[in-house]
């Protein structure tokens, strides 16, 4: 008889646990490979049309794109608010856990190489998916100048000595980034003609950019937007 209880006290515990193992199940679910995914670096810069495209050529990728995420620690100590810039590193942060200074730069020169050739090219539509509406209406009216004169203008980036983040802050929900780029282009403009009116096509210049790109951290759309232009040479 007593063999015969603790058999049914076994099997009572069994049945427990796996009563136990299901309801943590649903309590805190499971993933099913459609959760939203944070993007960093470039890709925050991309329209919508990009960024699909982006997407299928990953999924082409298959296994073989799989890697393993650094642990993410010792970047938030790093943005710990020991400096001012520090600081608005945290507050940005706090509002966006996917902002990353060093993939921000990544992105922000991606963006100034586009920028750059899609203006050259007089590119509306993809001068209008990375600039603010007052600066793509600076930009468009350039062109359409450039285009009343029949000119053209030439444009070669040949290359990014340097790009840092040299101000942040936070003003509500919008969070701003000032970025300085030094690059070396060529530039020149030409009339119909085909004759030089402005700049030298022969000679490199070191050009130093001031650009402030901006995105409403609320917002579901995850792009910055380029906010203001400087240049000092």
């Amino acid at each position: 008889m007593g063999g015969n209880m603790e058999f049914f006290d076994i099997i009572l515990f069994a049945m427990l646990a796996v009563f136990l193992v299901y309801r943590l199940r649903g309590v805190l679910g499971k993933r099913t490979g459609h959760e939203r995914q944070e993007r960093h670096g470039a890709d925050a810069f991309l329209s919508p049309d990009e960024q699909s495209d982006a997407s299928a050529d990953a999924g082409r990728g298959g296994a073989d794109n799989i890697i393993s995420l650094p642990d993410r620690s010792e970047d938030e100590e790093a943005l710990e608010p020991e400096t001012p810039l520090g600081a608005a590193f945290a507050q940005i942060r706090a509002l966006d856990r996917s902002f990353d200074p060093d993939e921000f730069i990544n992105g922000a020169q991606a963006a100034f190489e586009m920028i750059l050739q899609a203006f050259t090219e007089g590119d509306g539509k993809t001068l209008n998916t990375l600039l603010s509406p007052e600066v793509y209406e600076n930009f468009a009216s350039a062109i359409r100048a450039r285009e009343l004169a029949n000119n053209t203008q030439e444009t070669t980036l040949a290359g990014i000595k340097s790009a840092e983040i040299i101000d942040a802050e936070l003003e509500g929900r919008t969070a701003k980034v000032t970025v300085k780029i030094v690059s070396e282009q060529i530039n020149a403009t030409r009339d119909e003609n085909g004759a030089v009116i402005d700049g030298d096509p022969n000679a490199v210049i070191e050009i130093t950019d001031i650009w402030v790109f901006a995105r409403d951290v609320k917002s579901s759309n995850p792009n910055w937007a380029l906010l203001a232009t400087g240049a000092s040479n």
